[in-house]
């Protein structure tokens, strides 16, 4: 595999946006899109810059060698019959980041009564992809795989398993009209010192917005999004593609060209 190739395949794994790592070796995003397509090569301090940002010594990263990053979750006492250990792609970064957010949702619209896990799905991948579609950044930077029901975070159930293990969470069954439901009740407050006000102000954007909905109208709502249109069944969805929404999806504020 060429550098370039497997830089671009780091950056897709570890979900950051081309300007992103533009901004970070300070070139322009199509200077490092020449980078990506191997038509621009990298200084020496760039490469370092790369190879810190995603972990790895700059030997390592020349050499094209990625050590994978997994979190291992917390357990309790192992028995004989233990299952295997638990482990989240998420980069390590967002990992506590993931779990406020989440707790967040569940302190401002958890107790409604349409706000089961299905709701919390789309949620999440609302205020994903809204924020980047914005801001160009990561809030949380969790992988969401297209599905029939619409956009599904990856490592949801390991991550809300190990919070359920700390204590942070509860899980309970309850029923909203005839269909099944599940819920989780927050045993913690968020800590919002994980969060800055502009995160903040893009959740409560996006509660506000669709927290009213129940499962079958946000499932229904993230079908119409282009990143979710774009990809198919079971595949990742990738977040560049908030660029292309159309008026009734897009966040970004466009400013008329003089």
């Amino acid at each position: 595999m060429a550098l370039n190739t497997f830089i671009k395949k780091l950056r897709q794994e570890n979900d950051y946006s081309q300007q992103y790592l533009a901004d970070k070796i300070k070139v322009s995003r199509p200077t490092y899109n020449q980078i990506e397509a191997g038509k621009t090569e990298l200084t020496i301090k760039q490469a370092k810059t790369l190879a810190a940002i995603f972990g790895l010594t700059l030997e390592n990263f020349l050499e094209e060698k990625a050590n994978k990053i997994t979190v291992k979750l917390s357990k309790a006492k192992e028995k004989k019959s233990a299952k295997p250990e638990i482990r989240i792609n998420v980069p390590q970064q967002n990992l506590k980041k993931f779990k406020e957010v989440l707790l967040y949702i569940l302190e401002k619209v958890g107790a409604m009564p349409n706000i089961g896990e299905t709701a919390i799905y789309k949620l999440l991948y609302f205020i994903d992809f809204d924020y980047y579609e914005k801001y160009e950044e990561q809030l949380i930077g969790a992988k969401y795989i297209k599905n029939h029901y619409g956009p599904t975070p990856v490592e949801f159930t390991d991550i809300v398993n190990e919070m359920m293990l700390a204590g942070e969470l509860e899980k309970v069954k309850s029923k909203y009209f005839q269909y099944e439901q599940k819920k989780y009740l927050p045993r913690r407050a968020p800590d919002l010192k994980d969060l800055n006000a502009q995160e903040i102000q893009l959740i409560d954007d996006v509660l506000a917005r669709l927290s009213g909905k129940s499962a079958k109208e946000l499932s229904e709502y993230s079908h119409g999004d282009i990143p979710w249109k774009s990809h198919q069944d079971g595949e990742v969805i990738d977040y560049e593609n908030v660029f292309y929404r159309d008026d009734k999806y897009s966040v970004r504020e466009h400013q008329d060209e003089l």
